[in-house]
């Protein structure tokens, strides 16, 4: 089996459960029983960011980071993609796990299909803005503002050069603020024709374009996290796009078996 998860936001500051952390990590070591690999599609951490300086508050993280490491000792392949508030890893979580970090949506062959995987944010289509009223069009701009300087070369090596006491209180704080907002005020399914990473599926779909000559379609899956919403949407082409939910509140994950169908589940469900 091959096993999708997204949005655990270890470590947030504004969740008060815990066991939180060792939660996540039994459902992970529960999946290893069957697992030949685990795609972590982004925010695992509510908060990560490697200096150039030590940083002991790692240790906070060590029963995930040890559970990571003995799941990539077994053979088991644990593909991590960056989301937005685990985006400032240069090397130490990979060196420290055997994760393989992806920086970037990657399309790849699993379990014989093609899958297209990414956490999600910033994943629009190229006229997203036509689509919503001028209040939402200003949110989205604000966030895609803030997510380019997050990326920005420059801004990121500033940023580690900071002591990781005060790195680490910005950034939690920041994150803190945003999963306060987000559980006070969640943002429900939109709709076909206003959720962001359907309308990005449907435009790659256009682009691509199915094969005439032998009907094939480009991507099979699009699976991705970031939205905290559970959805599992067949397109016209046939494509499905997946949004895997998340790790904290909801408690959603996909399977995929090795005729590659894929399959959400819930641990709630499975525990009743």
């Amino acid at each position: 089996m091959v096993y999708f998860l997204s949005d655990a936001h270890i470590g947030s500051r504004a969740m008060e459960d815990p066991q939180h952390q060792l939660r996540f990590v039994e459902l992970l070591e529960t999946l290893a029983q069957d697992a030949t690999a685990i795609y972590l599609l982004g925010d695992i951490f509510d908060f990560w960011s490697e200096y150039v300086w030590p940083d002991k508050s790692k240790e906070e993280y060590k029963p995930l980071l040890a559970c990571l490491k003995g799941l990539t000792d077994k053979g088991i392949d644990v593909h991590y993609f960056i989301g937005n508030h685990d985006i400032w890893t240069y090397g130490e979580l990979a060196k420290r796990t055997g994760v393989i970090v992806h920086r970037k949506a990657e399309k790849m062959i699993i379990a014989g299909k093609r899958c297209l995987l990414a956490h999600g944010d910033g994943l629009v289509p190229s006229n997203y803005l036509e689509h919503f009223p001028k209040e939402v069009q200003k949110k989205i701009r604000s966030f895609m503002r803030l997510r380019r300087l997050f990326h920005n070369p420059v801004a990121q090596f500033l940023f580690r050069l900071l002591p990781p006491a005060w790195g680490n209180k910005i950034g939690y704080e920041w994150a803190r603020k945003s999963r306060m907002k987000e559980l006070a005020n969640p943002c429900p399914y939109k709709g076909e024709n206003k959720e962001e990473l359907v309308l990005y599926a449907k435009e790659m779909d256009k682009s691509r374009e199915l094969r005439a000559e032998r009907q094939e379609r480009s991507v099979d899956y699009y699976i991705f996290g970031h939205r905290h919403i559970e959805l599992d949407l067949e397109l016209a082409s046939g494509a499905r796009v997946v949004i895997l939910g998340d790790c904290f509140r909801q408690w959603t994950y996909a399977a995929m078996d090795e005729q590659g169908k894929l399959e959400l589940l819930c641990i709630q469900e499975q525990n009743n």
